[in-house]
């Protein structure tokens, strides 16, 4: 069976891994904050934070930006429940944008008419969430300008994104935001087991941030209500988590940073290789600007005539596995119980009842490639 996704582990991650095994600290220790530095220096930000998870990364960036209750994050329905459940944390209200059917990202036009709206009835959102949906980055410069008019904070979900670029500037730079989340799960671009960053250019938000991930507790007396009592000092000065990485991640995540470039020029050999393959058939390619170098962490077809589940398992038949992203978030049961139904979002809604996801993933030999467009290619004629 073909995956639809698979990390790619190499000997040198190994060894990396098993150094800090050896070691004195495995847990918080300096591979974290080469980890940090590495990623930073990468996507050309000031700031970063690794945490657990990239869930823990939003959750962590929407406290930082000062979201809580009262609030408003809008953010796109095509994309994990992640994205909107970081605002629900924090006890602050959801709404949704509308998708690009071509670009597959959240609407600029809608979201533009959607403020527009939103200000005449005297509630514009605080932050706005946009997501690199399958690795190709959504219009920020567009964002950036409605972000000035309008006053609200942008949170780039780049999940997907890393090592993608937006016109001039790396995914994860901060240039048109206020923050950048990354993930690290296994089926990620860049794998730490589990794990998630966070990029900013902003000090305050990194070093709230910084505080928020480890419990809300700190040793610098510059932080502190009175004087230290000395070395061993510390003081919890608000409420965090522990939303730490261990130096195992993180050492696994330096080591794969080395390759990221190889990583992505393969992906976007592959989906290239996809997208020639499919040209003749009765299928839609998610649309990647010209101005956008996608890190294609996902591959997406949209049937134009057939039925999905049919195919779906028809394809398995022919050991080539494929999935579903996403489910449109506002359909989630949890969120129908807050007042959203079908409906609500028509493109996304469309674009769900004909997505599926083949395998991409940069350790693919040209032998799977053909493998899976032989198979899309015979379910489908």
């Amino acid at each position: 069976m073909i995956p639809y996704g698979r990390q790619w582990i190499s000997e040198e991650d190994i060894a990396a891994v098993v150094d800090v095994l050896r070691s004195d600290l495995i847990t918080q220790g300096p591979m974290s904050d080469r980890f940090e530095r590495t990623v930073a220096e990468y996507c050309g930000a000031k700031y970063a934070v690794a945490v657990s998870n990239g869930t823990a990364a939003l959750h962590l960036a929407v406290m930082a930006l000062g979201l809580g209750p009262g609030g408003l994050l809008w953010t796109t329905p095509i994309t994990f429940v992640a994205s909107a459940n970081c605002a629900r944390y924090v006890g602050a209200d959801v709404d949704f944008v509308d998708i690009d059917p071509k670009t597959l990202n959240m609407s600029i036009d809608a979201l533009a008419t959607k403020l527009m709206e939103a200000e005449r009835a005297g509630r514009l959102p605080d932050i706005v969430v946009p997501v690199h949906f399958a690795g190709s980055s959504c219009d920020m410069e567009g964002l950036a300008a409605l972000a000035d008019r309008y006053g609200f904070k942008i949170l780039e979900d780049a999940a997907h994104g890393i090592g993608g670029r937006y016109r001039d500037t790396q995914v994860g730079s901060c240039a048109y935001s206020d923050v950048t989340t990354l993930s690290f799960h296994p089926v990620k671009i860049v794998t730490t087991g589990e794990g998630g960053l966070l990029l900013t250019n902003d000090e305050e938000v990194a070093r709230q941030a910084r505080l928020l991930h480890t419990h809300g507790v700190t040793r610098e007396e510059s932080l502190m209500q009175g004087p230290s009592d000395g070395p061993w000092y510390y003081q919890q000065v608000a409420l965090g988590y522990n939303f730490r990485i261990t130096d195992m991640q993180a050492a696994l995540g330096v080591s794969q940073m080395t390759r990221l470039d190889e990583f992505i020029a393969r992906r976007n050999e592959i989906a290239q290789t996809y997208i020639e393959a499919f040209a003749s058939l009765p299928v839609r390619c998610q649309q990647v600007p010209a101005d956008v170098v996608s890190a294609y962490h996902l591959f997406v077809i949209e049937l134009e005539r057939h039925d999905r589940a049919e195919i779906y398992e028809r394809l398995r038949e022919l050991n080539v596995g494929s999935a579903v992203h996403y489910i449109p978030v506002h359909l989630q049961p949890y969120y129908r119980d807050l007042g959203f139904a079908p409906g609500d979002l028509p493109n996304a809604e469309a674009y769900y009842s004909r997505a599926i996801t083949l395998p991409m993933y940069p350790k693919m030999g040209d032998s799977d490639v053909r493998a899976v467009i032989g198979a899309v290619t015979s379910v489908l004629s």
